[in-house]
Order: structure tokens, then C-alpha cells, then sequence
């Protein structure tokens, strides 16, 4: 406890006047990974609650072999079984949060350059009819729980033109679902988009990189987030949609600032680098009217100084989200 105690202190400290009108957006929310058939939420609603959270976002898998494959599926390892979906979904909400459904692929056989968003299935058609199972499957399970968002899909850059394919979905999800629909656009893809305008709001990932070296000032930070956050707010603005940023986040260690969207680095861990980030963070998107929301990556995992991933649990950083989330 006092140690924890001390770092918040540090970590107010060094916010200085930065946060003192940091209001948030409506839509204050933070990512949880549910990873496998037997993942829970455990004491996350509450934890989330208490940071200023409204929301959660639910992260959710099936996977595929490799990025020609065409086949996609449920996988024990890897996907979470409905029961215990809907148990945190019903969780969340006694917590007082309302919840964002995120279905996820997750390739199995990756390489350099091969992820989700390179798909390239050898059969378009099959691939195509998987993935409906896919995202129905969940609507489906959103409109039983009650679910006030939901994302037809999460970084399908190689995908994103077929757009008949995509309005065809969405209509059928439409049936099923009486929520709000999004989708979670790659940072430096979400113009290529060809499907917003069936959608309720734009939404797109904020894994900018803002930084050359490891060492940039909070300011530094703070000024590479300007022109991004310009041509996102104009982009919403021509799409007549309201803007969420449905994923941002960095880890704890050195390079968070230069390539947040990097989870398989392993460097030097570096917990005031993700304050900063944080920081920066609030400092550019406070009081942002186009800015309806924005789901922090991640609350997954142990959390505390010597934990170098995403999560601001027990961090300088939660420090920060904390009093940007509270902010009235």
C-alpha cells in the first residue's frame, strides 16, 4: 500500500497543470482480453470502475491457421466459451459498465507482414462465409446480453474494399442486433474503408507512433498527436460519424512512444515513457467534441512495475488514466 501510495503521489506530481481540465469523452473505456475457453474477468469491473471507466471492451477470438487460410473457428485455446462470455458481460454490468464487443482474428502462423490485416484467402468465398459465422455468432450473443456495442470486424485492412460483402453483413447483423455498430480500423487504414456510412461511428485504433527516440518529452509527444488527431476529426466529419478511438495503449518499456502497436518487443522496462504516453494522451483529446469515446489497451494481466505490457494496472499510468477518467 505504500508504495502504490507513492507512486500515485509521484505520478500526480509529475501531471502538474497538464491534466487540470482534461475533461474525457462520454465513452470512457478499457480493454480486456478474454483469451482462452476458461477466461473471467475476475476483480477487472470493479478495478475499472473505480479508475473512471463507464465502459469495457471485450475483446473476443477465433482463429485461423495462417493468412491464406480459409477456415476460421473457435479454438479452446484461444476462444472463450459463451457461458463464461456471458458471465462477464453480466459482470461488467453489475460493476455499472456498459460493455463493447470486439471479435478478434487471431492468425495462427504469422511472419513479418502477415497479420490480420493481410489477409488474402485462397478461396475469398469460403473465407468470406466463416467469417459471417464468425460475427453473427457474437450479434447474436451481443443482442441476448444486451450489449449497447458491437464491431463487425478489427483491422481487415486487405478486406476493407469489398464492399458489397460488407454492407451485406452489416445488414444481417442489423437484424440480429439492435446496438450501436462500429468497426476497428488499423491507424494508418481507416480512409480505405468502404463501409462507414452503414455504420454508427467511425473507429479506429490509435497506435501512432509520436516519437524517433525513447527519451521524448511529454510535449513532444503531445505536439505528434496534433496533426493526427486534425485528419482524424476531419475524416468523421466528411463520414457524418461520430469518432472512437477503439483501441490505444503502449507498454511499459522503452520504444512505447515509437512503436506502440508492437507487442512482441521485449526491451528495457521503462514505466515513465507509458505515463508520458498517457499523458500526452489526455493532454491532446480532452474536451475533443468530435471524440465520443476511447478504449485504453489493456487492463489484462498482473499489472505493477515490473510487468513491461500494456496494462496501466499498478502503474505510474493508471495514475494518470485515473484522473483523466474522473475528470468531471
Amino acid at each position: 500500500m505504500i508504495r502504490r501510495a507513492a507512486l500515485a503521489l509521484l505520478a500526480l506530481l509529475a501531471l502538474g497543470p497538464a491534466l487540470a481540465a482534461a475533461a474525457p469523452p462520454p465513452v470512457r473505456g478499457v480493454a480486456v482480453t478474454l483469451w482462452g475457453e476458461k477466461a473471467e474477468l475476475g476483480a477487472a469491473p470493479q478495478e475499472l470502475a473505480a479508475v473512471g471507466a463507464n465502459h469495457v471492451a471485450l475483446a473476443v477470438f477465433w482463429r485461423q491457421h495462417d493468412v491464406a487460410a480459409t477456415e476460421l473457428a473457435p479454438v479452446p485455446s484461444v476462444t472463450v466459451s459463451d457461458d463464461r462470455l456471458r458471465a462477464a458481460i453480466r459482470a461488467a454490468r453489475a460493476a455499472g459498465l456498459e460493455v463493447f464487443l470486439l471479435p478478434i482474428i487471431d492468425v495462427e502462423v504469422r511472419a513479418i507482414g502477415a497479420w490480420r490485416g493481410a489477409l488474402a484467402p485462397a478461396s475469398i468465398d469460403l473465407w468470406w462465409t466463416g467469417y459471417q459465422r464468425f460475427i453473427l455468432h457474437y450479434a447474436t450473443l451481443a443482442a441476448e446480453e444486451k450489449v449497447g456495442l458491437f464491431a463487425v470486424g478489427s483491422e481487415l485492412a486487405s478486406t476493407e474494399a469489398w464492399r458489397d460483402r460488407w454492407y451485406a453483413l452489416i445488414s444481417r447483423v442489423r437484424k440480429v442486433y439492435p446496438g450501436r455498430l462500429t468497426y476497428s480500423a488499423n491507424w494508418d487504414h481507416y480512409e480505405a474503408v468502404s463501409f462507414w456510412e452503414r455504420l454508427d461511428a467511425v473507429g479506429v485504433t490509435g497506435y501512432n507512433e509520436l516519437a524517433r527516440s525513447d527519451d521524448a518529452a511529454e510535449e513532444e509527444l503531445a505536439a505528434a498527436w496534433v496533426p493526427v488527431q486534425a485528419r482524424l476529426r476531419a475524416f468523421a466529419a466528411r463520414a457524418g460519424r461520430p469518432l472512437m478511438l477503439t483501441e490505444v495503449g503502449y507498454p511499459s518499456q522503452d520504444g512505447a512512444a515509437r512503436r506502440p502497436w508492437d507487442y512482441t518487443v521485449r526491451a528495457r522496462a521503462d514505466m515513465e515513457e507509458q505515463r508520458r504516453c498517457f499523458s500526452a494522451l489526455a493532454r491532446t483529446w480532452r474536451d475533443d467534441p468530435v471524440l465520443e469515446g476511447i478504449f485504453i489497451w489493456e487492463w489484462s494481466g498482473a499489472g505493477g512495475t515490473s510487468d513491461l505490457g500494456y496494462t496501466p494496472r499498478g502503474k505510474p499510468a493508471e495514475i494518470v488514466l485515473r484522473s483523466w477518467f474522473r475528470m468531471k
